[in-house]
């Protein structure tokens, strides 16, 4: 499903990825692990195209998104990609179910449309008391959860996240490793995770570890 192929990427005189290869399967599970400053992180936003690379490609589906132009580029993220990070990023102007809606308004889709997907996946992720609650008004772990539900409003093909559960507590953390498995079981979805979390990573379906830029 994505093809990572001899990707560089330097920022001034630090080299963070050094030909960095990788083929992440449709479907699929994968965690990513490794000490800080490893290029965990770098590799996720290049995969999905958050970054770009110096050089080297990412194809999706067969379309290599580097070659892409920036709204073009926006686009086919906002269709295909989730992401869930280590800080839900939740507005906080905004209610739960018009944070969540949000994606889903910019590609496009009517609000009353939008807002009544982004109602049925909170109640689905246990959030439907919550819906018109701002962020402040809710816990760290209801808060991650509906950054989950935002990754998901478009339906995309991966959800990419960035130590999505580091900072959460145990019981939170737990909660959250269940609920992504739980997603990964009913919908078949291919998720990308980097974590420091151990537990996360032995229940994964593969394990790609990291140093200085490298894939061991």
């Amino acid at each position: 499903m994505i093809e990572v192929r001899n990707i560089n990427k330097s920022f001034d005189k630090l080299n963070v990825l050094r030909d960095v290869s990788l083929t992440i399967t449709d479907g699929e599970m994968l965690t990513i692990v490794g000490p800080s400053g490893a290029g965990k992180t770098t590799l996720l936003q290049i995969i999905g195209s958050l970054e770009r690379p110096d050089s080297g490609s990412v194809c999706f589906d067969g379309i290599e998104i580097t070659r892409l132009k920036d709204s073009k580029l926006a686009a086919f993220r906002n269709r295909n990609m989730g992401f869930v990070f280590q800080f839900h990023q939740l507005l906080p102007e905004f209610t739960l179910e018009e944070n969540v809606a949000l994606p889903a308004l910019i590609s496009g889709t009517r609000r009353s449309e939008a807002i009544n997907k982004a109602g049925r996946l909170l109640d689905e992720l246990g959030l439907g008391q919550r819906l018109h609650h701002r962020p402040s008004q809710l816990s760290g772990g209801e808060r991650q959860r509906a950054a989950v539900a935002r990754a998901l409003i478009n339906n995309p093909k991966v959800i990419l996240a960035d130590e999505p559960t580091g900072s959460l507590d145990s019981h939170n953390r737990a909660e959250l490793y269940r609920l992504f498995f739980d997603l990964r079981t009913a919908t078949g979805k291919t998720f990308v995770i980097v974590t420091h979390d151990d537990t996360l990573a032995l229940n994964s379906d593969r394990v790609i570890r990291m140093e200085d830029g490298i894939i061991l």
